[in-house]
């Protein structure tokens, strides 16, 4: 499944209201875990049906900014969510984003 890459709000809105489970990443583009995450990420999201969306935090800041507020979860990059319908069901950053971590969450 290919991974739809967020910009405004209102996709981010569109998005998050989206039934079912879906995932939702923040990406720091300069940042070497971010990179080692977002590997991760990819060939999670690749292999999978579940939808997967992508925020870079520094090109799209006040998407970034408004995940945080919306979910009522501090800012964190690189950062994962496992969303069912609009609530988080799980969350996790770092080096804790793994392909391993994505699919046992995803399949909970």
């Amino acid at each position: 499944m290919s991974i739809q890459q967020i910009h405004t709000k209102e996709e981010l809105e569109q998005y998050i209201g989206q039934p079912g489970k879906k995932l939702l990443f923040k990406h720091s583009t300069t940042c070497p875990i971010s990179a080692k995450a977002n590997e991760e990420f990819q060939a999670y999201a690749q292999h999978s049906d579940t939808p997967a969306a992508v925020v870079h935090v520094i090109e799209d800041r006040p998407v970034s900014n408004q995940i945080a507020e919306d979910l009522g979860i501090k800012h964190e990059s690189p950062q994962i969510f496992l969303l069912e319908d609009s609530e988080v069901r799980w969350n996790t950053s770092h080096w804790k984003i793994t392909q391993k971590a994505i699919k046992e969450a995803v399949e909970q």
